[in-house]
């Protein structure tokens, strides 16, 4: 244990001791706690190099919550330690020009904050009277070195209006407060990498009186999902909202608006713990920003935000701009086909370049204009259901400015709200069919120390009286279109929704448990590279695989093997150079349905007469588009599929027999899968198992509907033939 003593501008003595240990029970009982208790857990789950590493922080019963709503304040003591700071606290507000009044009650002050200025500098904006103006005098008179002593919580996207005059339109719930910050006197922070623990606990001492010895304790203040949730809507689906998407195209062509973020709420009924629903979306959606807020009364916050906010350390000042989004692939081959079309999109890139530009300007208002600079541009980050790209800014303070100028300089984010931002903002509350509470304003911590770590409140689940809500937005330009905006919002809110009911993702593939279990299988391994590729597709199936070299398998097919199928594999050369007719009449003999892969496509053409031609240019490891006629293989696979493809061979269509039909070819003819019309044969000329063919939507499924066959056509015998 080490202690250390701050002496505070304020006269308010610090006394920190510090506890370091291994002890991961201590943040499982701390998430559980936050269902009955006020407090919070922040943690990032993501990394990316000079930017975000794993790491979590969090703590319950704080002894202080501050919170307001319009121009009104209170700090409020939660226990009898709260009670200690609240006269100090006092003499500290007598000196905030800000404020208009305030009056102390035994266990609260509550205040007014003056008007802003009728006449003022842009520069000195983030300096009007409002609750940062409290805020600002609290950190001051509590400064210290202390990295992780300040107030916690989460600040709503309507502190913009004691900003900026904006005509309000919509209605705002009785229960909704603009912002909640907690004062804590213990700390838990882990290093997610090394799993080392911290334990910062703090005692006050002031002129008056002393917390040493007083309980760290707290009220209940549970989740309650118990009686009729309230009624809600689902907004996505009666479209109000590709209507509002057209008025923003119109104010586009006026020249009113670059860009506009417009946003819609998505709501479940939710009898699930906050905890619960935290630790299923932070193992499913890791985020940089994630949370868990039990803000009392009830209300709670959930996130797995991907967006810092603002972030300062000493005079240095960061943000990250989101823009650009495309949903995931199924595998990490389609992630990249995803990513390209995403880097390549101008739409997408001009979405984050306006962004980017505006938060440029944000800095430019309070850092030194030398200091302005992008460090990363366009890169991309990946999510469970979407890859984004992000630009990395970064500034300097100027020396009249702190981290509070920098917080407020950029609300709310370009990335929330828009561009011209104040327009953004007016058209948002004009055409948004709801307050947004919290979603667009920011999480996060302010340290007595002067440094700041914010994220966005995004992909962020309020939870209160038994329903999840969840609100989701897309980047708007006049090019936008409105479904897929719409379809854009469903997305991002997707993976919260998920969560509410205790959701987990379906299997991959229906063959993946086992469907087809049992059925033998004879590989005749023609010495390619992708033979145990393919085997393990068949495995995947739930069948029992034995891979022969093409010799050795026509000598167990004389000893009397009889598999449930043969499959002959890829491979170099041609048929010929594997006596691959010979193989192919065994098995016809016995009665053993077949299918081949590439060279086994060109053995089945030769075998019944047909005759192979060769490519100008051979296609090896390329992906192409392929269009399908139906027939067996392709039952319930869409009419175009993406294949790889590795061959210089080709059946020659105008020799191909009577018997063998084509299933499907690529945009220049080239057969690309065949089957009987009379016996259980069937091949194809791509690669099922290749990466370049999706494994979930192509691959698997073309795997399974050739095990299917054996289930419902008998097999042959030596009379039929």
């Amino acid at each position: 244990m080490v202690t250390h003593t701050f002496e505070t501008p304020s006269g308010i003595s610090i006394t920190r001791e510090h506890h370091s240990r291994l002890s991961a029970g201590e943040i499982d009982d701390l998430i559980d706690t936050l269902d009955r208790r006020r407090g919070i857990f922040l943690t990032s789950t993501y990394e990316f190099p000079g930017r975000y590493s794993k790491w979590c922080v969090g703590f319950v019963d704080p002894p202080i919550v501050f919170s307001a709503k319009n121009r009104t304040f209170e700090i409020i003591a939660l226990n009898a330690r709260g009670l200690v700071l609240l006269p100090a606290f006092e003499k500290i507000l007598s000196g905030i020009a800000a404020i208009e009044r305030f009056a102390t009650s035994p266990d609260r002050i509550k205040g007014d904050i003056r008007p802003p200025s009728e006449y003022f500098p842009e520069e000195q904006r983030s300096r009007q009277p409002s609750f940062f103006s409290v805020l600002r005098g609290l950190i001051e008179g509590l400064a210290c070195e202390d990295h992780y002593f300040g107030f916690y919580g989460a600040f709503g996207y309507d502190l913009v209006f004691q900003f900026e005059d904006i005509t309000r339109r919509l209605s705002r719930s009785a229960d909704q407060r603009d912002l909640v910050l907690y004062l804590p006197d213990q700390v838990v922070v882990e290093d997610g990498n090394s799993g080392l623990i911290d334990l910062y606990s703090y005692e006050f001492a002031t002129p008056e009186a002393s917390t040493v010895g007083l309980p760290r304790a707290g009220e209940e203040d549970s989740y309650r999902a118990d009686g009729s949730p309230k009624v809600f809507e689902r907004h996505a689906a009666d479209g109000s909202y590709e209507a509002s998407v057209e008025i923003a195209r119109d104010a586009f062509k006026r020249g009113d608006l670059f860009e506009v973020v417009l946003s819609q709420t998505f709501a479940e009924t939710c009898s699930r713990p906050p905890s619960a629903v935290f630790r299923d979306l932070r193992r499913a959606n890791p985020a940089p920003y994630g949370a868990l807020i039990n803000l009392g009364d009830g209300e709670f916050l959930v996130a797995a935000s991907p967006e810092m906010f603002v972030r300062v350390k000493g005079r240095r000042i960061e943000t990250c701009p989101i823009s650009g989004t495309i949903a995931r692939g199924t595998d990490a081959l389609e992630d990249a086909e995803r990513a390209r079309t995403l880097i390549n999109s101008e739409k997408d890139e001009a979405e984050l370049t306006m962004c980017t530009d505006v938060d440029r300007n944000d800095k430019f208002r309070i850092c030194e204009p030398s200091s302005v600079r992008i460090l990363g541009r366009r890169q991309l980050e990946m999510y469970s259901r979407v890859i984004h790209t992000v630009d990395h800014v970064e500034g300097a303070l100027r020396p009249d400015y702190d981290a509070l100028d920098g917080f407020l300089s950029h609300a709310w984010a370009v990335t929330v709200t828009g561009a011209p931002k104040r327009w953004a903002i007016q058209f948002i509350e004009d055409n948004e069919s709801s307050a947004r509470r919290w979603y667009g304003g920011a999480f996060g911590r302010l340290s007595v120390d002067g440094s700041v770590d914010t994220g966005l409140t995004l992909r962020t689940i309020r939870m209160r009286s038994g329903v999840g809500e969840v609100r989701a937005g897309a980047t708007l330009l006049y090019d936008s279109d409105p479904a897929a905006e719409n379809a854009e919002c469903a997305l991002k809110a997707s993976a919260l929704l998920a969560q509410l009911g205790g959701s987990r993702p379906p299997a991959i593939h229906a063959a993946a448990n086992g469907v087809h279990k049992g059925i033998q299988i004879l590989m005749v391994d023609h010495e390619d590279s992708f033979v145990h590729t393919l085997s393990g597709y068949f495995r995947k199936a739930g069948a029992v695989i034995e891979t022969l070299r093409s010799g050795f398998a026509r000598e167990k097919l004389k000893d009397g093997w009889l598999p449930d199928l043969l499959v002959l594999s890829p491979g170099p050369g041609a048929p010929s150079d594997f006596a691959m007719s010979s193989t192919l009449e065994l098995a016809i003999r016995r009665g053993i349905p077949v299918f081949g892969v590439c060279l086994g496509l060109q053995g089945v053409v030769e075998h019944f007469g047909g005759s192979l031609y060769q490519l100008e240019r051979p296609v090896h490891g390329r992906r192409c588009a392929v269009r399908t006629f139906g027939g067996r293989l392709f039952s319930g696979l869409p009419d175009v599929v993406e294949v790889g493809r590795y061959h210089s061979l080709c059946a020659d269509r105008t020799t191909l027999p009577g018997v063998l039909t084509v299933t499907a070819e690529t945009d220049d003819g080239v057969a690309m899968a065949i089957e009987h019309r009379d016996l259980p044969i069937a091949a194809v000329q791509f690669h099922p198992e290749s990466l370049m063919t999706s494994s979930e939507r192509v691959g698997m499924p073309l795997i399974e509907n050739v095990l299917a066959q054996l289930d419902v056509r008998p097999r042959l015998n030596s009379n039929a033939l």
